[in-house]
């Protein structure tokens, strides 16, 4: 009698990739991060679209006083929403070209946002409930970003697709 080869587990759990350094090994790793960011950038959006004043205020501590200042909230929440609504549609498609390209604009956007609120809160002392955990999430988000978009080192056994 023949006995059947013991199946091996290759999967691998984010602590042990993480431990590896290979976090994008992991299948769904940009797709996690690309819901996270959908999730929380539209619903940010959809805040300074219709209670504009309540979000920056829990942000900075500060209402909008004039309509301009309201209406250039309304314009950064379609913006916010515009990014969750793209990071949402490229959720499933983790390795083109466009959905990297999204990673590097998410970069881009969490380090300058991680800095403007910074700069908010030390530089202008402007200080809300959410400022120091929303400065904390985007340079989380922003580190999120860079392992996803280092280059792969040839050596090791990531593979990539084109």
């Amino acid at each position: 009698m023949r006995w059947p080869k013991p199946q091996i587990n290759r999967e691998i759990s984010a602590r042990q990739a993480a431990e590896k350094g290979c976090l994008r090994s992991i299948p769904n790793a940009m797709s996690r991060l690309l819901k996270l960011t959908a999730i929380i950038e539209a619903a940010t959006g959809l805040g300074l679209m219709a209670v504009q004043s309540m979000v920056v205020r829990l942000l900075l501590g500060s209402p909008l006083d004039t309509s301009a200042a309201v209406t250039l909230g309304r314009v950064a929440g379609a913006a916010l929403l515009a990014l969750g609504v793209a990071c949402w549609l490229a959720r499933d498609d983790t390795q083109s070209r466009a959905a990297r390209g999204l990673v590097a604009a998410m970069l881009l956007y969490n380090i300058s946002v991680a800095a403007v609120l910074a700069f908010a809160g030390f530089g202008l002392g402007l200080h809300g409930i959410a400022l120091w955990p929303a400065v904390i999430l985007h340079a989380v988000m922003a580190v999120w970003c860079i392992v996803y978009l280092r280059p792969v080192n040839p050596s090791s056994s990531e593979r990539t697709q084109p």
